[in-house]
């Protein structure tokens, strides 16, 4: 497998605060990373950096094999899908599903470029994968947040990105919602094994398809590697600085506080 993303000893900093402190991880093609960590580990930092939007004080990020650089950021970033935990979105704002979706093959092609017949079934085939095809006409602010979610994935596979990166996309969801959605994005996984990285704060939301954990804790990679040696009782409470409790429920590995 070849090194998809390499970062080596990065520091980053938002004015005062460090939110990465000296941190290096390398990503082979096709891995599904899931970042976890409790809130203010520098999870939603990390992405910044791999999407080649944060402003790094130390250190090198290469993706694709290839230094990100000025010259080069908007380039790379074309194959790089992102999908946010924040869903700002007026009701009133009269964009409809499919042109929210289409927004991702701009981001491909270029802004000012005419989209054609071949993007416009890149744009159906996105939709269709996402069980979004129904609500193509209908405004984005008319959604419930678990279809809004969907869109935004939509938007980001129409991009036809080799690296997909998803910050808490479950976050603002209701328990179906959100089991919907994770199960969703382990069927994408499955089907395009588009080399994806997951950030959650909830250690029962990793998906089926991880296959190996980063663990963040105050702005430092405190742990890599395989999935089942993640799951570790003592890690786990070490990075959360209470005690975790590691279950099974119905063949599914859940860690959750001991208090619950």
């Amino acid at each position: 497998m070849k090194q998809f993303i390499e970062i080596a000893n990065v520091t980053v900093s938002y004015r005062e605060n460090i939110a990465l402190k000296n941190i290096s991880l390398n990503m082979e093609e096709g891995d599904f990373i899931s970042v976890i960590g409790p809130n203010g580990a520098g999870k939603t930092t990390l992405l910044t950096v791999i999407n080649g939007l944060g402003k790094i004080l130390s250190g090198s990020v290469k993706v694709f094999g290839t230094s990100l650089i000025t010259s080069n950021i908007n380039k790379i970033r074309t194959k790089i899908g992102y999908v946010s935990q924040h869903l700002n979105i007026d009701p009133r704002f009269p964009i409809s599903v499919r042109e929210v979706v289409k927004i991702g093959r701009f981001g491909k092609i270029g802004l000012f470029n005419h989209i054609s017949h071949k993007d416009e079934e890149i744009v159906d085939s996105a939709m269709e994968l996402v069980g979004i095809s129904k609500l193509a006409q209908r405004p984005i602010g008319h959604l419930s947040a678990g279809e809004q979610q969907k869109v935004e994935i939509a938007r980001a596979l129409a991009q036809q990105p080799e690296i997909m990166l998803l910050d808490e996309p479950t976050s603002n969801l209701d328990p179906k919602s959100q089991t919907d959605l994770i199960k969703l994005i382990d069927r994408i996984y499955k089907e395009k094994k588009l080399t994806t990285v997951f950030v959650t704060h909830i250690l029962s939301h990793i998906p089926t398809s991880c296959n190996k954990v980063v663990l963040m804790k105050r702005g430092k990679i405190i742990w890599f590697g395989g999935i089942k040696t993640a799951l570790n009782e003592e890690l786990l409470s070490d990075l959360y600085d209470c005690p975790i409790e590691i279950t099974n429920k119905r063949g599914r590995i859940l860690a959750q506080p001991k208090w619950w």
